[in-house]
């Protein structure tokens, strides 16, 4: 991270079958050789804050954990997932290249401790109550544990109710501050609870959120991707069709080494 070349987190939001994932990372591999990009593949292993009860989660931490480690294995890129309490931190560390805070959770001391703990690469996603000078207090936890291998990611501030906006002078301060950021473009779109029992959104902004976000300059961009978005067990509103996703990538890529 941090030099001419853009890093790219990508994948489904979560894992919705040992079968689906494994297509989606065997996709997205090849888009990635095919257009020379690094990349990052991400998805959940359990969606532990959705709005319903009765919403898909997904397979679990242990199961979970252990399917994304063989597909990063196999296919020789990073693999990235959330997690939710230092238990799965702790899990999770055996397996995961980069833990990741969710935004709900960005300022919960002891979850922040076991991630850096178990010495693994942290992203730390801004909550969307979060400014972005309010970074500087979850970093000096992180280095507080004696790591230095972490980053965030600007996801978006709550505006009114049900929605968000995405504030591109987040991005300059963050990295005026000192620390990586990514921007996370399809989180951005969302609007949290808007559907009623599940979480709507506006997909169709994100790749608009994604080229001012590289325009503006970050270190990368994250992208939940689906093949068919209509159908994802979560967060379907916001993800970006896989069949739409190498042109994307390739603009992204231009715009990031024009401002880096």
């Amino acid at each position: 991270m941090g030099g001419r070349e853009p890093l790219f987190i990508l994948g489904p939001c979560v894992i919705e079958s040992e079968a689906s994932l494994w297509r989606v990372a065997r996709k997205l591999k090849r888009i990635a050789a095919e257009n020379s990009i690094q990349f990052v593949f991400k998805a959940s292993y359990d969606k532990a804050n959705r709005t319903s009860l009765k919403s898909f989660r997904g397979p679990g931490v242990e199961a979970g954990c252990a399917l994304l480690a063989a597909v990063g294995a196999e296919l020789g890129v990073p693999v990235t997932t959330d997690v939710h309490s230092p238990a799965d931190a702790e899990i999770a560390g055996k397996y995961i290249d980069i833990l990741q805070i969710p935004a709900f959770l960005c300022r919960q001391t002891d979850l922040i401790l076991a991630a850096a703990g178990t010495g693994r690469v942290v992203n730390v996603k801004k909550g969307q109550f979060l400014a972005p000078w309010d970074l500087a207090n979850i970093a000096e936890k992180i280095e507080s544990a004696g790591h230095s291998r972490y980053f965030f990611t600007e996801r978006g501030v709550s505006f009114g109710y049900n929605n968000l906006i995405a504030d591109m002078r987040s991005l300059y301060w963050i990295r005026e501050a000192g620390y990586h950021v990514i921007f996370d473009a399809t989180h951005s779109v969302q609007r949290p609870g808007g559907a009623g029992s599940s979480t709507s959104g506006d997909g169709i902004l994100a790749p608009v959120l994604a080229r001012a976000a590289a325009a503006a300059g970050c270190d990368g961009i994250f992208i939940e991707t689906h093949e068919n978005p209509a159908r994802a067990l979560s967060d379907g509103p916001n993800q970006i069709p896989l069949a739409k996703l190498p042109a994307l990538l390739r603009t992204l890529r231009i715009l990031h080494e024009a401002v880096c």
